[in-house]
């Protein structure tokens, strides 16, 4: 058996719409890891009262403070509130459909460690769907994310991701609140490009698929919506979608 991991001055801020299992097994998978924080922030963003009553039948078993809204404000609402129901000096934050592995429990005490160490480090990143371009490794799997505005490629501004990630409550003293009132993909664009303006700086576990799973079951699937352009295929919508996007990000970060 593991030993038991407790990080007091850390909480575990997990935002929360319409997947009251996914969000029971996401508590539970830590329980099995035997890690446990210093708090624990359920942000809900006016789920169906099924899933309301179901969060409010394991606030207390689970041990979390849940934290609501009578209706759905969007991520950018639902990341402010729980954020400010964080008491402690750090930050994990992790969307309810993810799932953390063995490997987290060894690797997440380094990820503090270099938060804790290096005050010039903003984020430290446990998660991605592609691999970063440009990584100056630091050793025991993390390398600093480096940004450039010279350096090729559009893949470079995705320093920031909502993605599972660790980092200081005082992030927004820095960065400012999220945008409110937007679509998804628009209040994490937003802030990826306040991070980059703001000269974040970011760190990340190079291994991306070790130390959490996304789940998506077919009774809780993502509540998230792509559009068509993000996800259209082909040769011919794939290259539009990379110009578009190269001409975009760096349009914004230099004039935005």
């Amino acid at each position: 058996m593991a030993s038991p991991l407790h990080f007091e001055d850390v909480t575990l801020l997990v935002t929360h719409y319409n997947r009251s299992r996914s969000l029971e097994r996401l508590l539970q998978s830590f329980r099995n890891l035997h890690i446990s924080f210093g708090g624990i922030v359920v942000s809900d963003d006016g789920s169906k009262p099924e899933h309301l009553d179901y969060l409010r039948s394991l606030e207390q078993p689970m041990g979390f403070t849940l934290v609501t809204t009578p209706q759905n404000k969007g991520l950018g609402n639902n990341i402010n509130k729980g954020q400010d129901a964080v008491k402690t000096a750090y930050t994990l934050y992790v969307q309810e459909d993810f799932d953390p592995q063995q490997a987290f429990a060894e690797h997440f005490p380094d990820g503090l460690q270099i938060l804790k160490s290096r005050e010039d480090v903003d984020i430290v990143r446990f998660y991605a769907y592609t691999y970063y371009p440009y990584l100056k490794p630091l050793g025991n799997g993390f390398s600093e994310m480096q940004f450039g505005l010279w350096k090729p490629g559009y893949m470079k501004f995705y320093m920031y991701s909502d993605h599972p990630h660790l980092r200081r409550t005082s992030f927004f003293s820095k960065f400012g609140r999220y945008v409110e009132g937007k679509k998804v993909e628009k209040t994490e664009y937003l802030m990826m490009m306040s991070f980059l303006k703001n000269k974040g700086k970011a760190v990340i576990y190079e291994h991306k698929d070790d130390l959490f799973v996304q789940k998506n079951s077919s009774a809780e699937p993502s509540t998230v919506r792509r559009n068509f352009w993000r996800e259209s295929g082909g040769f011919f919508m794939t290259n539009l979608r990379h110009l578009y996007r190269h001409l975009k990000f760096n349009f914004d970060y230099l004039f935005g």
